[in-house]
């Protein structure tokens, strides 16, 4: 259960929340987003989550495997927000996380209430939509906001169209 959505009330705006990893369709869920903003008035959160799985196993290279996923994650959330400020002229929100991505993805909607929309973008290769996508529509992940899925497909005409 997911607490109360504020993003109606007076004062708050309703945040879309994309995730950016490095999957080339994570561009593609961005862009959606941040055109879905623009024309609901609403805010940009771009969420990056640093799987910490394999920083156990090599305990001697933690701290410098750390430092560098971070480095890459901020180095992901940067291109992205400097895409969007320069075709769309909006500020994002940056979101650096550790951990499981869907935890991770829960807690933090439930952590800001003004989360309303999860941006995905499928995949369109033989392997399948890609690994977040197949978690959402799996057992167990689902998430409690609604959950919007762009084909990696589109181009960001048919994106502008659509959102």
């Amino acid at each position: 259960m997911v607490s109360k959505r504020l993003s109606r009330e007076a004062g708050h705006r309703r945040k879309f929340l994309a995730i950016v990893d490095d999957t080339s369709e994570s561009e593609r869920a961005v862009t959606y987003a941040s055109i879905r903003m623009q024309s609901t008035n609403g805010v940009l959160v771009l969420l990056y989550v640093i799987d910490t799985e394999d920083f156990q196993h090599f305990l001697g290279v933690e701290k410098i495997m750390r430092e560098e996923a971070t480095a890459n994650a901020h180095a992901a959330l940067d291109a992205q927000a400097a895409r969007i400020r320069q075709k769309y002229g909006i500020e994002p929100e940056l979101v650096v996380r550790e951990g499981d991505r869907i935890e991770e993805i829960h807690k933090l909607i439930e952590e800001d209430q003004d989360i309303a929309i999860l941006v995905l973008a499928a995949g369109s290769g033989k392997e399948g939509p890609g690994p977040l996508v197949a978690s959402v529509v799996g057992k167990g992940a689902a998430f409690p906001i609604p959950v919007t899925i762009i084909p990696q497909t589109l181009s960001d005409e048919d994106i502008e169209s659509l959102a």
